[in-house]
């Protein structure tokens, strides 16, 4: 094993760091000699000539036969085409407009009242993208108060309605959802939409669809003549739409800059075109992601920002990451079973938490530790107990002990969060996660998986719907009774869908044990 984490010269040697964006990354510890890095630049010729493939606009998400193109969104003038780069353009100007309108009051409700809230509707990067923006970037009493619908637990529903009940009339009601028929936002939005008109409020005037042109919810949208439809192109992947309409839409209704956002995602594309390892930052990260992981996946990414405001990152970073790197086959169709699954929190709160076994435990992992170099305007503290300096000590005290044992980890440092550098911040590791997939020959754009996911989901929902048809008739039936009446069932998910249906309603008749689901005979009573 190479032990030079704490070499000062490897330390200058691999330090990376932009002026433009006050960004540095450091991956000096990382295990790795000046000999694999050079090993690598032969593979890196290929990675940035299918990036640039990428870009002007092969199709790159084999399965759905689309093109990839989130760095348009960013950079219109490197769209394939004119049409690409005017939609662009039109877009990022009419949310702007919208937003500001908005916040200004120039849109109101179908009483003239100005908007409060936003409740947003959208799951995976439809919800994770907003609440990171949110989270991050809004600042106290500016702009509008976002409430997340990111799953369809009916208790998370509940609470969201109770909690925004004096509020829905000046609610906008945000829907997400590019097909309109991934079912969780459709679930969702119905069940509310119902809910404002059963107190007589107006839905279609409060309501925002982003969804791609002609879709379900399109169609639906535009029937209806809800207050808005912004666009979400087909060649826009939901763990990467965060500079699209899904990621500037909450920026402008938190009146912070949709322009600076953009600008620090697209000088950070064009940091990571440079052609040569250690002068793009992608590289650089792709590069210590490989050597970590002997380049298959074989340590997790545990993601530590020193800044509460970055606490959502690691989720974002799960679906960005492990969606796109969690692949069975390479290209080739091998099976590879690559990969790199990403867990965190914050520091230093959370390093109490699980930082003896980072230090002592399994040597399955490799840090990401985020700095952040500003202090807020306001002083409430006293010189000699500075809270900036104690965290920082924390950082480099936890990024030291972790180094004398051997335990690899990145540094990224930025010196102060805000529009441009969260831009900067994104973009640097979508195009990582693009490049490392490049180095390990598998397809960042598809998601078999998830896919599959849906699809058995799909029949579940479909088995749900039969079984409740079959206590219709008033009959008693035992599982085994049911799975043989429902074609192509099995036992055991039938007994889930009993179990949720039947235990603790009163609408059933349930005898037998339900420790011992093959005693239970079920009958429907009123």
């Amino acid at each position: 094993m190479n032990n030079d984490f704490n070499s000062w010269d490897k330390y200058c040697n691999y330090l990376w760091f932009d002026k433009e964006v006050n960004i540095w990354l450091d991956i000096s510890k990382i295990n790795f000699t000046l000999d694999q890095i050079s090993s690598l630049e032969n593979k890196f010729k290929n990675v940035f000539s299918a990036l640039k493939e990428l870009e002007a606009g092969a199709i790159s998400n084999i399965d759905e036969k689309r093109q990839v193109g989130h760095y348009w969104l960013r950079n219109p003038s490197v769209a394939p085409n004119n049409l690409i780069k005017d939609e662009i353009n039109n877009e990022i100007r009419d949310i702007s407009e919208f937003g500001e309108n908005i916040l200004e009051g120039k849109i109101t409700n179908n009483k003239n009242q100005k908007f409060t809230d936003v409740l947003w509707i959208g799951i995976g990067g439809s919800g994770l993208g907003p609440l990171l923006i949110t989270e991050a970037l809004q600042e106290n009493s500016c702009g509008l108060n976002f409430s997340y619908i990111d799953n369809i637990d009916p208790f998370l529903i509940s609470e969201k309605l109770d909690e925004l009940s004096d509020k829905l009339a000046t609610t906008l009601f945000v829907v997400v959802s590019k097909s309109g028929g991934t079912p969780e936002p459709k679930i969702a939005m119905n069940i509310i939409k119902k809910h404002v008109e059963n107190k007589n409020l107006d839905w279609n005037s409060n309501a925002i669809a982003i969804t791609m042109k002609d879709s379900q919810l399109y169609k639906k949208a535009q029937f209806e003549s809800w207050l808005k439809i912004f666009n979400l192109p087909d060649w826009v992947g939901g763990r990467t739409s965060i500079t699209s309409s899904v990621g500037l839409l909450p920026l402008a209704l938190i009146n912070r800059d949709v322009s600076e956002f953009i600008k620090g995602a697209a000088i950070m594309d064009e940091l990571t075109r440079i052609p040569n390892i250690k002068d793009n930052p992608a590289a650089l990260l792709s590069s210590a992601w490989f050597f970590s992981g002997d380049g298959i996946g074989k340590r997790d990414m545990v993601v530590l920002p020193y800044r509460d405001r970055l606490q959502v990152f690691s989720k974002y970073l799960q679906q960005l990451v492990m969606e796109s790197l969690g692949k069975k086959f390479n290209r080739k169709g091998e099976i590879v079973h690559q990969g790199i699954s990403v867990f965190g929190n914050k520091g230093s709160t959370d390093q109490h938490a699980y930082v003896q076994q980072l230090r002592d435990g399994i040597d399955n992992f490799f840090c990401v530790f985020i700095e952040l170099l500003d202090t807020p305007n306001s002083n409430y503290y006293f010189d000699s107990e500075n809270p900036k300096e104690f965290l920082s000590g924390f950082l480099q005290g936890t990024r030291s002990a972790l180094s004398n044992e051997n335990r690899q980890s990145i540094t990224i440092t930025l010196d102060k969060l805000n529009c441009l550098t969260l831009g900067a911040l994104i973009a640097l590791f979508e195009r990582a996660v693009s490049f490392y997939a490049e180095l390990v020959d598998i397809n960042a754009y598809d998601q078999p998986g998830v896919e599959a996911g849906k699809k058995a989901a799909s029949e579940i929902i479909d088995y749900q719907k039969q079984v409740k048809e079959l206590f219709n008739n008033g009959e008693e039936y035992s599982i085994k009774e049911i799975t043989s009446l429902i074609g192509n069932s099995s036992a055991e998910p039938i007994f889930f869908i009993i179990r949720q249906m039947c235990f603790g309603n009163d609408d059933y008749l349930i005898n037998g044990d339900w420790s011992n689901p093959s005693t239970i005979k079920i009958k429907k009573i009123s």
